[in-house]
């Protein structure tokens, strides 16, 4: 381990109840706004019109618009401002990931900025079918028309969403299913975590595999800590085997990795049960974690965070 990489991972913690568990947190591009969702039909402690479990949600570049994804088959559009709903798309199956569908479907919608944001198109701009394993997860890349999907399989691919063609893939990505996939903020490269018990980073151009960050449990997110070199990575022991679990057995901390070093670095405790989710501030000043315990947890950074030398004596120009 380089010298200088210790530091106080989280020198003051917010925690917010939730009822109960926590499955997706978003922050917006400010990092002003922290959204979160849960098995009880409740996005940010109101109640949505969901008459399901809230899987997933996104919000746009502009803070404007809001997206959920639910165990009601529905996808819906609202307003960040006020809360209310804008507009509601239905599904034969459940909406676990935004834009996912029946049998692993890649539905990919415009939205309609002009007016009041209710006026939308009920029918998907481009939808196409992943050949083989379910898409789990997906992500626009630094082309527009290109996605990024992570799957059942552990396999990780690009599309093109226009032709709906593979334009590449990378079947051993993963040895099993991925469970989260965040991207850099310039997209070039990506994390993903899987049930495999490894989080590992991604050339977005080639699908190569550049860093591999091991553990010893099912891993469900992982996120990348902006103008540090650090890895944030969450996960634990399944749900339905907690009760017969310790805090420590069960590994549910948040754990630290060194990006370049793959080695781990520290880890934070505080949830009782397996981590579903992590978002970094885009500043980098805190982050937030959602677990099967129903708490999120905001840890901020402290003053020997920034202090910290990740690469030792060697300076590092931006």
């Amino acid at each position: 381990m380089a010298s200088g990489t210790y530091f106080n991972c989280a020198a003051l913690t917010l925690i917010v109840l939730r009822d109960p568990s926590c499955y997706k947190i978003r922050f917006n591009n400010e990092g002003d706004l922290l959204f979160s969702c849960s098995k009880d039909h409740i996005i940010n402690g109101h109640t949505t019109g969901h008459n399901g479990t809230v899987w997933t949600i996104d919000v746009d570049s502009q803070s404007k618009y809001l997206v959920s994804g639910a165990a009601d088959n529905t996808l819906r559009l609202w307003n960040v401002s006020n809360g209310k709903c804008l507009y509601e798309w239905e599904f034969p199956t459940a909406v676990k990931r935004q834009r996912m569908g029946h049998q692993g479907a890649v539905r990919v919608f415009k939205i309609n900025r002009d007016g009041d944001g209710t006026n939308q198109s009920h029918e998907p701009e481009h939808m196409f079918h992943p050949v083989g394993s379910k898409a789990t997860v997906c992500a626009f890349t630094y082309k527009p028309n290109l996605i990024v999907t992570g799957h059942e399989s552990g396999k990780v691919a690009l599309f093109d969403v226009v032709s709906g063609s593979e334009v590449l893939n990378n079947e051993r990505a993963h040895m099993d299913q991925v469970t989260d996939l965040q991207l850099s903020p310039d997209r070039t490269y990506f994390i993903t975590s899987s049930k495999d018990k490894t989080a590992r980073l991604h050339d977005t151009k080639t699908l190569r595999v550049l860093k591999t960050y091991s553990t010893e449990t099912p891993l469900n997110s992982a996120a990348m800590a902006p103008n540090k070199p650090y890895i944030l990575i969450g996960g634990g022991q399944e749900a339905m085997q907690v009760t017969t679990t310790s805090l420590r057995q069960g590994k549910f901390e948040t754990r630290f990795w060194h990006k370049i070093f793959e080695e781990e670095i520290g880890r934070v405790k505080g949830h009782f049960g397996p981590i579903n989710t992590i978002a970094v501030h885009p500043a980098g000043t805190c982050y937030a974690s959602g677990g099967e315990d129903g708490f999120v947890r905001v840890h901020h950074f402290d003053e020997s965070y920034y202090k910290a030398k990740p690469y030792g004596d060697l300076e590092i120009e931006d």
